[in-house]
């Protein structure tokens, strides 16, 4: 297993170099597949089983980029804890990127019951678990809580290692569950007695181990978030579920969506950039993470250049609508186009009282929308086709001089369809503004 650093918007995800093409899976709670005794993730029929803990390890870390190479379907249990990943992540070193990753927070409480397990999070300014675990008879009943950090995460919860119970190895045996399983690399209770290779590294080492299960199970979620989390006997089904319902409520506002406002001004000053403590080496074996600070509109620091929109869109002057991308954030992506007087389409639109057509502002939305969704799904070598256009508005004209900010949300994603809201704004003022819909099709 190798981790690899990855540009901002990748997310975290793992690539089967074992299989031809070398597929990739989303860590994404869209994709989670069998959760007994483990978290397994499946796209069609490329699977990789037992994710949690190099999710912990990554999530823990603040890790918001990376991938994570594997040539087999299962990342090395190594000793069974997330010690040896989360070394990884510290020897390897993590840098800021430029491109912001601002934290979901969690607006109302979500809860979820299954049997005896319980799950919540509620609102909280940070992220923090607690939980209870136990056995079905009440056995070495544990509890911890802890606010997770990078410093928190590898000190409290790394180094506990999974553990099963004598009872059940039989039928994890005849089920393939535990085939490289031994005391070296998982904890046996057997009636009161721990039958381990080592002492207990913690004194509830069973409720953290848990709980890191919980920390990586949650990293399906796909980007950080703010929120308590309490726990009562916790199952990989429960915590994917929670996933789930916490991805749902982050979706919702996007779903329902119709308008949106005009983006913010640029600030007075640009913020001090964070130094790098582990600056990032071409030929190193590392992971990234991002800045949790509010980004900004600033034209002169692009997110993509002329350069790179041409490396993913097919178009080409005169009908290249974008000419540089100014943010990315989540499924929220701002372009900018900077209207000249020597556009073609001024010459006959119109002699004398030069105006921007309106088609090639809601064409200029949806090549925004595209590269928002070749970038999201990484579709190399696809083209995203404009199917439709609804509520479409044109409120105000575009002229020589004036700088146009295309700024655009995908609401849906289903398949090769995609669905976005896109705006028009010249100088704070929406100009237009139409509901956009794409098919991803091979170029």
């Amino acid at each position: 297993m190798t981790f690899l650093p990855a540009a901002p918007g990748t997310g975290l995800r793992f690539r089967r170099v074992d299989l031809e093409g070398k597929p990739e899976l989303e860590a994404s709670a869209d994709l989670v597949g069998d959760t007994q005794r483990s978290t397994s993730l499946a796209k069609g029929p490329v699977k990789l089983h037992t994710v949690e803990h190099v999710l912990a390890a990554l999530a823990g870390a603040g890790v918001t980029n990376a991938v994570v190479e594997l040539d087999a379907n299962e990342p090395p249990i190594a000793d069974g804890s997330a010690r040896e990943f989360a070394r990884m992540v510290r020897e390897a070193g993590v840098v800021a990127q430029a491109e912001a990753v601002e934290p979901f927070k969690v607006t109302t409480p979500i809860e979820f019951t299954h049997g005896e397990t319980q799950m919540a999070v509620f609102p909280h300014p940070g992220f923090k678990i607690t939980c209870t675990s136990a056995d079905k008879g009440g056995r070495f009943t544990q509890f911890f809580s802890v606010e997770i950090t990078p410093e928190s995460w590898e000190k409290e919860l790394s180094h506990a290692r999974t553990f099963c119970f004598y009872e059940e190895i039989e039928f994890l045996f005849r089920n393939g569950l535990i085939k490289g399983g031994s005391l070296e690399n998982a904890i046996v209770i057997r009636d009161d007695a721990v039958l381990t290779n080592e002492p207990l590294r913690y004194p509830e080492e069973f409720v953290r181990h848990k709980m890191l299960d919980i920390l990586g199970d949650l990293a399906l979620v796909g980007r950080p978030f703010h929120g308590h989390v309490i726990a009562v006997k916790p199952s990989h089904f429960a915590n994917t579920e929670l996933a789930k319902a916490i991805l749902a409520q982050m979706r919702k506002p996007l779903e329902q969506a119709q308008t949106f406002g005009p983006p913010p001004a640029p600030p007075a000053e640009k913020a001090p950039a964070k130094p790098e403590s582990h600056p990032l080496k071409p030929e190193a074996r590392s992971v990234s993470k991002t800045e949790t600070t509010t980004p900004a509109l600033i034209p002169g620091t692009p997110v993509l250049d002329i350069m790179q929109v041409m490396e993913v869109l097919p178009h080409r002057p005169p009908f290249l609508m974008v000419d540089k991308i100014t943010l990315i954030e989540g499924n929220r992506i701002v372009g900018q186009k900077n209207v000249t007087m020597g556009e073609p389409f001024f010459a006959g639109h119109f002699p004398g009282h030069p105006i921007m057509p309106g088609v090639l502002q809601l064409e200029a939305m949806a090549q925004v929308a595209g590269i928002l969704m070749l970038r999201i799904l990484e579709n190399t070598g696809k083209i995203a086709y404009f199917m439709s256009a609804e509520a479409v508005k044109w409120r105000k004209p575009v002229r020589p001089g004036d700088v146009l900010f295309i700024d655009v949300t995908l609401t849906k994603m289903r398949g090769k369809i995609g669905k976005a809201n896109g705006q028009c704004v010249v100088d704070g003022e929406v100009v237009s503004e139409a509901a956009v819909t794409f098919m991803l099709m091979d170029r």
